[in-house]
């Protein structure tokens, strides 16, 4: 877990890093921020200072020096920007390449928000507000280069016993794939998929369901070591059976998109972007993992030669156990996750039994560890709190905010008042599901983190 600066005013902590100070060189290793009382033994951190960032990746500074600054762009520099190299020295300070990209694709997830329904009245209730050809356009990302292909649609399979209405499909996120100019400037194809955070009754539940059960998600290896959020899974893999329409699972939609788009653009330099919020972290990694699993990246007969997959995590919970985070690591699987220390929900499943118990100063596994969840990927943890606004702590648009203006102060978009109201319905719901639906210890510590962050307001 990325220890914190205690910040003594309302600013936030920039996202700039000495270089002075070197974390352990590993892979999937964290960058994080020390305790106010000093740097922990188990893991080496660096502090946050300056909002100055770095003019080229310290990586390729040796090689580099007879060529122009100018060289030193996007379409020349993809494959370290999507975590070739697991993003060593590319954190520390933050790169402007990669800042921008973490940005760009924090703002296609939040382009989900935005166009999503949540008018009652509406026809388009809890869908998309608009067609494809122009969402991003209605967005305000007419100019983002990319065309939207598909919209995705979830399932979760959950019942509520005090909710009336059947389960039902749900917008959760959408395909784009990059254009021509846009190729140009990124220096290859880029399929994009992103997804929403949980907004439905449904996900809430899906999103309690805390125990860890195969993904068994290749049917020629089920790999039954590897085990994921059982919630995540359902509204992964769950089909709308009752529907007319025959909607398909998320999972189903997904894979037959990205296969398409594969065939369609075979022979080009390619990328496989995933971008989530919160749930739709999980999602998006989920998604990685099966696309990897099934070899779908795979562009040669030997299997040698594979199409990077890189997951850009907003806020994201714990998705599988250890097992799920090797094998994510040896399928190579990069994920990026960007977390704000304060953010209950990057702590969640497996607030206690996680990837950081370990005993005799962290030497050694306990046996049970491998049914402990574990995070994935790389951390790039942010620092930030607002006492009036304590719903920012797992906002997008702060999130995006801060690495967009690492010296602002935290002012959220949503309204103070909303922002309290936000936790007090979350604790509702949770304490409704406690007593009448759903046992699970996670609801239990979801609802101490709430009190937690709501607490803060008092002192």
């Amino acid at each position: 877990m990325a220890s914190k600066v205690l910040m003594p005013s309302l600013t936030l902590n920039n996202v700039t890093f000495p270089g002075d100070n070197k974390t352990q060189s590993h892979s999937f290793g964290q960058v994080s921020f020390p305790k106010k009382t000093g740097v922990s033994s188990s893991r080496q951190s660096v502090i946050s200072r300056s909002c100055a960032v770095a003019v080229k990746p310290a990586a390729l500074m040796a090689t580099s020096t007879a060529k122009p600054a100018t060289s030193y762009t996007l379409s020349h520099l993809w494959r370290e920007v999507q975590g070739s190299n697991n993003w060593e020295n590319l954190l520390e300070p933050l790169d402007p390449l990669l800042r921008n990209e973490i940005i760009r694709y924090g703002e296609f997830v939040a382009a989900c928000y935005k166009a999503f329904d949540l008018d009652s009245s509406s026809k388009r209730y809890l869908n998309c507000k608009y067609g494809k050809k122009n969402m991003l356009k209605e967005v305000g990302m007419e100019n983002s280069g990319y065309e939207v292909s598909k919209y995705i649609y979830a399932t979760p399979d959950v019942n509520i016993p005090i909710q009336n209405g059947a389960t039902c499909g749900r917008w959760i996120g959408y395909v784009a794939v990059s254009s021509d100019e846009a190729v140009k400037r990124i220096g290859r194809r880029d399929l994009l998929i992103t997804f929403r955070g949980t907004v439905t009754n449904h996900e809430w539940v899906a999103n309690f369901m805390s125990s860890l059960t195969p993904a068994r998600l290749d049917p020629h290896n089920p790999r039954p070591l590897v085990k994921v959020e059982s919630g995540f899974l359902s509204l992964y893999t769950s089909e709308e059976a009752d529907s007319k329409f025959g909607l398909e699972s998320c999972r189903q939609q997904l894979l037959s998109e990205v296969s398409r788009l594969l065939n369609k653009y075979k022979g080009e330099e390619l990328s496989i972007t995933l971008a989530g919020h919160s749930m739709g972290s999980a999602l998006a990694l989920l998604l990685a993992y099966d696309i990897a699993e099934l070899g779908l990246n795979r562009t040669d007969t030997n299997h040698q030669d594979q199409i990077p997959i890189t997951v850009f995590s907003f806020g994201g919970p714990r998705v599988g156990n250890t097992s799920f985070k090797q094998r994510c690591e040896e399928l190579g699987v990069k994920v990026l996750r960007i977390a704000n220390v304060n953010d209950p929900i990057t702590k969640l499943p497996g607030v206690f039994l996680n990837e950081n118990l370990r005993v005799l100063g962290g030497r050694y596994e306990l046996p049970w560890s491998c049914s402990c969840y574990a995070h994935v990927g790389v951390e790039l943890a942010l620092d930030f709190f607002n006492v009036q606004n304590p719903s920012c702590v797992h906002d997008l648009e702060t999130y995006i905010s801060l690495l967009r203006w690492p010296k602002r102060s935290v002012h959220s978009k949503i309204d103070e008042n909303d922002g309290v109201d936000l936790w007090n319905g979350a604790r509702g719901f949770l304490l409704n599901a406690q007593n009448f639906y759903i046992c699970s210890p996670w609801i239990g510590a979801a609802i101490d983190m709430v009190n937690m962050v709501q607490s803060q307001n008092l002192s």
